[in-house]
Parts: structure tokens; C-alpha cells; sequence
């Protein structure tokens, strides 16, 4: 006999929403390209995501915007060139 799957807590919609502040459709987008955790059917009218799935991607999420943000060098861009001081 398998193992029950263990599930600490899932979440609903209304839930996903105040945790994640984008919309129904980039949440899709993000599910169907594989970078969101995916929603499962509980009954036939009731989706459903784990909370610690979607507490990791944001947690994966928070650890790579951490990371140094090097500004470009507005000196190499081709449009709107920057003027050289006096």
C-alpha cells in the first residue's frame, strides 16, 4: 500500500491573491510555463494550491532579486545617446 500524499495546508483563489499580488492570468502563464506552482482539482468546482509550494517560489523568488542589480552603462547605449558634460 502507497504512502498518502502529506499536504500541510492548502490554499483557495481568494487566498493565492492576498499572498500573490498578480493577476488570474499571469498566474496562469506562470503555471503553464512551469515557473509557478500548479493548481490542483479538489472536486470539479474547487482548485486548490499547496501553501508550502507557493511559500518556496516566493521564497525562490525573494533570493533571486537579493542578488547585486548592476545598473547599465547608459554610455554604451545606441538611442537617445548621453550628452558629454562641459
Amino acid at each position: 500500500m502507497s504512502k498518502p500524499i502529506q499536504v500541510k495546508r492548502l490554499i483557495r483563489r481568494e487566498e493565492l491573491l492576498q499572498l500573490i499580488p498578480l493577476s488570474d492570468s499571469a498566474i496562469y502563464r506562470l503555471e503553464k510555463s512551469g515557473d509557478f506552482p500548479q493548481r490542483f482539482n479538489l472536486t470539479p468546482r474547487c482548485v486548490v494550491w499547496d501553501l508550502d509550494e507557493v511559500e518556496n517560489w516566493i521564497e525562490q523568488r525573494r533570493t533571486a532579486l537579493i542578488q547585486p542589480y548592476m545598473s547599465p552603462d547608459v554610455h554604451q547605449r545606441k538611442f537617445r545617446p548621453v550628452r558629454k558634460q562641459a
